[in-house]
């Protein structure tokens, strides 16, 4: 298993595990989103935070998991949720990326998601998974944009998403 260091993902923003203390500025990004809560089962509520820091993959452990926030100036502007090694050895798996809506639309989150892409890829990655709610627009243009092609559509419980992977 690669051990991903987050202080290398990007050199434009300070990046450091996020923890309970940090649910309140959590919510203020994923509240400032509502149009993801439009396609997702999920909700922007300080419980459901709590479970996601927690959540994992089949056949992971928290060791494999990197639940963490891009700073800058000391204040939360983005929220990844990263895990090392699934479905195999060479993949990453983003299971969660949101950035704060004042800093969308002028090319922040791509750069973001391109440095990412670049220092998983000097990990020894060979490709980057995730899921895209089905019928979100404004997520499947950003994905897209940034290099992920549609593999499959999978249920998930009740939701529908689009499993996109981008080779490294």
């Amino acid at each position: 298993m690669k051990q991903i260091d987050i202080q290398k993902l990007t050199e434009s923003y300070e990046t450091r595990i996020l923890k309970e203390e940090d649910i309140d500025d959590i919510l203020r990004i994923l509240r400032g989103n509502p149009l993801f809560y439009e396609y997702t089962t999920a909700r922007a509520e300080r419980e459901a935070v709590r479970e996601d820091m927690q959540a994992l993959p089949p056949g992971r452990t928290m060791a494999d998991k990197y639940y963490f926030g891009f700073f800058e100036n000391g204040r939360l502007i983005a929220v990844m949720d990263l895990i090392d090694g699934y479905p195999d050895e060479e993949t990453a798996f983003i299971g969660f990326f949101m950035m704060a809506a004042e800093k969308q639309g002028r090319g922040a989150g791509s750069r973001l998601i391109q440095d990412v892409l670049k220092e998983l890829k000097r990990g020894g990655f060979g490709k980057a998974r995730l899921c895209i709610n089905k019928g979100n627009p404004q997520s499947s243009h950003f994905w897209h944009k940034n290099g992920f092609v549609p593999l499959k559509e999978v249920t998930r419980g009740e939701e529908t998403v689009i499993l996109a992977e981008c080779k490294l």
